[in-house]
């Protein structure tokens, strides 16, 4: 029996970015309540202190009153090299000499006046070698360097283009020396603490050091409980991408600087791979850059960009987020929607990937988790009911990805319901727990009946590690609902 479309929840999840498209309660409201958002993400690149705090408010009220909270992510910069302002664009022309200074700088060393723009980062010139690439704006110029002193790096344009005021650079297999958590980052974060930010979202993360730094700053600051996501962005990353895994609470697929740090045909391999280890290892995975992006001025995705996003839901990611769609697009909801279309037909219609299939089961809650979704494959159960306080036992259940059985879980911590939004096929609700178990169980499929899920006569598989009198039973049931 297959189950029914209407009572199937989306199960990859959403992450929108915020901005002047979608910050209006009204977009906002829409988002949560029509569209099933799971997570909105704040780009520390672009917001202020102010920004945060009005769009946090403002989506926690919208929560309250509709009755569906989502997670918020904060997108911390992370380090990164810019140029300075300049007056008007310059026009680089191909084979020109031009000079990144560490000081304004203008007289070439025959005398020459030689083009010059500041960078943001002193010791770049100890960073780079002669010889090295220089890309900037997101690849568009491309510049090698001749050569350097402690005052300019000097370069010749391969690839022309004009380059305006604070543009990224990127350094392809350089390793930078920035700290990972900059000034700016720990006042955004500490901001982020205030307001009650669910993810925090490290760009740039190297090695595993850099999440350690910012889970300290976190527990220091009294943020323990937050969810960390490593954004991976450079050829570093890509080296040490198992020990990243590891230790974060989730990971990112960041392509736009992934694709210009690594040659852009190993792009595709790079986020099969990323995504296969995330799964391996029990870890939430996000795909994001570019999803839709000819839909920031267009109302239809071109079929690229479908198949783009259906191989992401095909891999079984967790999640695919939206950028400039939702912060500057003028098709938001289109763009939403769009998503919303593709990740239900491929789970009704596609072949995944199954990468789940090598997740080792290391602990017995783990055999356990791995039992309750056998039983739902083999009997075609209509959901997958957890009971969890911590979100462990649903987290558990996600990572072994159901074959069509979306996950109903249930916790007596809202902290919880939102860090749940963003694992693949889990649908969260907040609900006190009952003393006994059964009461537990029969509260919860009454809820699930008056919103639709079940109706009378449905198998579904109940799992749970809820506090019983003075311990804590892990149990998994096959139960018809009444």
């Amino acid at each position: 029996m297959e189950l029914d479309q209407h009572r199937r929840p989306r199960r990859t999840k959403i992450i929108f970015t915020i901005g002047p498209a979608t910050d209006s309660e009204e977009i906002l409201e829409r988002l949560m309540s029509e569209f099933f958002v799971d997570i909105c993400r704040i780009n520390m690149a672009h917001a202020d202190h102010e920004y945060v705090r009005t769009v946090v408010r403002r989506i926690r009220s919208i929560g309250d009153r509709i009755g569906r909270q989502i997670a918020i992510m904060m997108d911390v910069k992370g380090p990164e090299i810019r140029t300075g302002d300049v007056e008007a664009p310059i026009q680089l022309q191909p084979g020109e000499i031009f000079d990144f200074t560490i000081k304004p700088a203008g007289q070439g060393d025959s005398g020459e006046e030689v083009r010059s723009v500041d960078v943001n980062y002193a010791n770049l010139v100890n960073d780079v070698e002669v010889g090295s690439v220089v890309l900037v704006d997101n690849g568009l110029i491309r510049l090698e360097v001749l050569e350097k002193n402690n005052a300019r790096i000097r370069c010749k344009v391969i690839i022309p283009g004009d380059l305006a005021s604070r543009r990224h650079i990127n350094l392809p297999g350089v390793k930078v020396n920035l700290p990972s958590l900059t000034d700016k980052d720990k006042r955004d974060t500490q901001v982020g603490i205030e307001e009650g930010i669910d993810i925090f979202a490290l760009s740039f993360v190297r090695e595993s050091e850099d999440l350690r730094i910012l889970r300290k700053y976190l527990d220091e600051n009294g943020a323990p409980g937050a969810g960390i996501t490593a954004k991976i962005e450079d050829q570093e990353a890509i080296s040490n991408l198992y020990e990243i895994i590891q230790l974060c609470d989730g990971l990112m697929v960041a392509r736009g600087d992934l694709g210009i740090e690594c040659p852009f045909e190993q792009l595709p391999i790079i986020q099969r791979k990323a995504v296969k280890a995330c799964i391996t290892l029990g870890k939430p995975v996000i795909i994001a850059t570019h999803m839709l992006e000819s839909m920031i001025h267009n109302p239809m995705p071109t079929r690229a960009e479908v198949s783009d996003v259906a191989n992401a839901v095909l891999e079984e990611a967790d999640c695919v987020m939206l950028s400039g769609e939702t912060t500057i697009g003028s098709y938001p909801i289109q763009c939403v929607d769009t998503l919303n279309k593709i990740a239900r037909n491929i789970d009704l219609h596609g072949q995944k990937a199954g990468f789940a299939a090598n997740l080792a089961l290391t602990t017995d809650k783990a055999r356990i988790q791995h039992s309750a979704v056998v039983m739902s494959n083999e009997l075609n159960a209509i959901a997958i009911i957890c009971f969890t306080r911590s979100g462990s036992m649903a987290r558990g259940v996600s990572a072994l990805r159901p074959r069509t059985s979306p996950i109903f879980a249930f916790s007596n911590s809202p902290e919880t319901v939102k860090q749940l939004r963003i694992h693949h096929g889990v649908t969260p609700f907040q609900m006190i727990f009952c003393t006994e178990p059964e009461a537990t169980v029969g509260r919860a499929m009454d809820h699930l009946k008056q919103r639709g899920y079940l109706k009378t006569g449905d198998k579904v598989v109940v799992v749970s590690d809820i506090l019983a009198s003075d311990r804590v039973i892990d149990s998994v049931q096959l139960r018809t609902v009444d």
